[in-house]
C-alpha cells in the first residue's frame, strides 16, 4: 500500500467516478428495449453457475440489512418493492430517504440493488410466463421471491440506500472526501451488517478523512465488499476505497470464468472474484438493462456475505470474509493472486463446507494499518453527530501541471553579485602578491629579474620529451 499522503484532492467527478455504471464501464451498458421481466430472469445465469441457487436452501439472506452506498436505489422497482426499509442522503442533493437517483450515473444505484435484493415480482399477463424453468422454481413453500424480473443474490435481506453525488460536480458542494466516510457512518449505526461500494477511483491511496469511517466500520463488526475497479475505465490497478485493510475487494469474471480483459483490474487486495460481463439489472422507473463491471461482481459477493450473516448472525465479519476466500475456487496462479485474489466465487461452498475459524482477517485490518503508517489513536472513534455531521476539513491540494516560467531577477542578481564580488577580490589578492613577489626578488641580489612577457609556457600533459 503507498502512503496516502501522494493522494491529490479530487472533485466527485474524478476521484469515485471511475466505476460508476459498471466502473467506468458506462459506455458498455448496453441499452436494451424494454421487454418483459421473464428474459430477463433467464439471463441470471450466475444464480446456477456460482452455487447462489444451492446456496438457497440454507440461507435467503432474511434479516440482514445491507447498505447500498450509491447514486441511490428506486425502492419503487417492481423488483425491490419492499427491499428498501430505510436510507439517508449523504450528498445533500438527493432525497432525505436516499431513493432519489443522482449523480453522472443515476441509474447506478438501482443496477446495484437489483442484482444483490432483488426479489423479482409476479407478471400480471400469463403471456409473460418464462420461457424456461426459472431458478428460483425450487424455492420454499411462502417465498417472497417473483417468477419473473430479476432475483438478487440475497432476495430476503433488506436495503439501506445511502445516495452519494459521484461522477459529476455536485450541486451542494460535497466532495467524495466528505460523503463517503459520512454514508459509512451512517450505515453502521442504521445496522447495516454489509456494507457495498461499487464505487472506486484510480488511485491506491484514500484521504486521511476516510480513516476513522473505515475503522469504526471494522471495530462495530460489518462486512464491507468493494468493487476492484475495470481495465476499460482506467482501473488497471485496484483503487480506493478496495484498497482499504479489511475490504473485502472483489474482482471480475467474464462469461467463461476467467478474468475479465475490460471489466476488471488486478491487484494485491483483491479477495474474490465473480463474474463481472453479461449481467442484467433493474433501471429506476421499472425498465431492465444489460450492463457489466466490477460494480455488478460487488453485489454478488455482498449478497452472499447478507446469505452468511443470515445463516449465522453472531459469526464475526472476519469469520464472513473468511468464509468466502476460504472457500474459493483456486484460479490463476496457485493460491492468492493479484488477477483472481484467493479464486472464483462459490456460493454454495460458502454457506455448506465446514471451514475453520481464523485468528484474523484475511484481507486485513484498517486498524492495523493506522497503527503502522498513521501511528494514530486507535480508540473508539466518536460517532458522528446526526444533526450536523462534523466531516474532517480537506488537506489535499488540487492537482496542478507544471509550467515553464521565466527566471526570477531576484534570483539570479544575488548570486551574479556574489561570483564577481569575490572575483574582484580574487584577483586583487593576487595583484597584491604579485608586487610583494617582485619587490622582493629586487631586493635580493641572488634572484635574477625576469621579463614580463606576458606569456604562459605551453605544458605538455604526457610529460618532458
Amino acid at each position: 500500500m503507498t502512503s496516502p499522503h501522494g493522494w491529490r484532492r479530487r472533485t466527485a467527478s474524478a476521484a469515485l467516478a471511475a466505476m460508476l455504471a459498471g466502473g467506468s464501464l458506462a459506455g458498455a451498458l448496453l441499452t436494451a428495449p424494454s421487454a418483459f421481466a421473464d428474459s430477463w430472469r433467464d439471463k441470471e445465469y450466475w444464480l446456477n453457475e456460482y452455487g447462489i441457487s444451492a446456496a438457497w436452501q440454507v440461507s435467503k439472506g432474511a434479516g440482514v440489512k445491507v447498505a447500498i452506498i450509491d447514486s441511490g436505489v428506486d425502492g419503487q422497482h417492481p423488483d425491490l418493492k419492499g427491499a428498501v426499509v430505510g436510507g439517508t442522503d449523504a450528498s445533500g442533493a438527493g432525497d432525505p430517504n436516499g431513493q432519489k437517483s443522482i449523480g453522472a450515473k443515476p441509474e447506478h444505484g438501482t443496477l446495484v440493488a437489483t442484482l444483490l435484493a432483488g426479489r423479482g415480482h409476479a407478471s400480471a399477463s400469463p403471456s409473460t410466463a418464462p420461457s424456461s424453468p426459472s431458478p428460483t422454481s425450487s424455492s420454499s413453500p411462502g417465498s417472497s421471491v417473483g417468477p419473473d424480473g430479476i432475483v438478487g443474490v440475497a432476495p430476503e435481506a433488506e436495503i439501506l440506500s445511502v445516495s452519494a453525488w459521484l461522477g459529476s460536480p455536485n450541486p451542494a458542494g460535497k466532495t467524495d472526501q466528505e460523503q463517503i466516510p459520512e454514508a459509512v457512518r451512517w450505515a453502521v449505526d442504521n445496522g447495516a451488517k454489509v456494507i457495498n461500494i461499487s464505487l472506486g477511483s484510480t488511485s491506491p491511496d484514500w484521504p486521511q478523512s476516510w480513516d476513522a469511517a473505515f475503522l469504526y466500520a471494522e471495530q462495530k463488526d460489518v462486512v464491507i465488499v468493494a468493487a476492484a475497479g475495470n481495465r476499460i475505465g482506467g482501473n488497471v490497478q485496484v483503487g480506493a476505497p478496495a484498497t482499504i485493510p479489511g475490504v473485502l475487494t472483489v474482482a471480475g469474471l467474464d462469461r467463461n470464468r476467467t478474468a475479465s480483459v475490460d471489466a476488471s483490474s488486478q491487484g494485491i487486495s483483491i479477495g474474490v472474484s465473480a463474474p463481472a460481463e453479461k449481467l442484467v439489472g433493474g433501471l429506476p422507473g421499472g425498465s431492465y438493462e444489460d450492463w457489466a463491471g466490477t460494480s455488478g461482481s460487488a453485489p454478488i459477493v455482498s449478497g452472499v456475505a447478507a446469505l452468511i450473516r443470515s445463516k449465522w448472525p453472531d459469526m464475526s465479519a472476519k469469520q464472513v470474509i473468511n468464509r468466502i476466500v476460504s472457500t474459493a475456487v483456486d484460479a490463476g496462479a496457485p493460491g492468492k493472486d493479484p488477477i483472481y485474489g484467493y479464486g472464483i466465487l462459490n456460493a454454495e461452498a460458502a454457506l455448506k463446507a465446514d471451514v475453520p475459524e481464523v485468528a484474523s482477517n484475511p484481507v486485513g485490518s484498517i486498524a492495523e494499518w493506522i497503527r503502522v503508517h498513521r501511528r494514530g489513536d486507535l480508540s473508539s472513534p466518536t460517532p458522528q453527530s446526526t444533526s450536523k455531521p462534523s466531516i474532517p476539513a480537506a488537506t489535499l491540494a488540487d492537482p496542478t501541471v507544471p509550467a515553464a516560467k521565466a527566471p526570477s531577477q531576484a534570483d539570479t542578481a544575488v548570486p551574479a553579485a556574489v561570483v564577481i564580488g569575490f572575483g574582484s577580490l580574487f584577483v586583487a589578492i593576487v595583484a597584491g602578491a604579485s608586487v610583494q613577489l617582485r619587490r622582493a626578488y629586487r631586493a635580493s641580489p641572488e634572484l635574477p629579474d625576469e621579463p614580463a612577457t606576458g606569456v604562459v609556457d605551453v605544458v605538455d600533459p604526457s610529460g618532458p620529451k
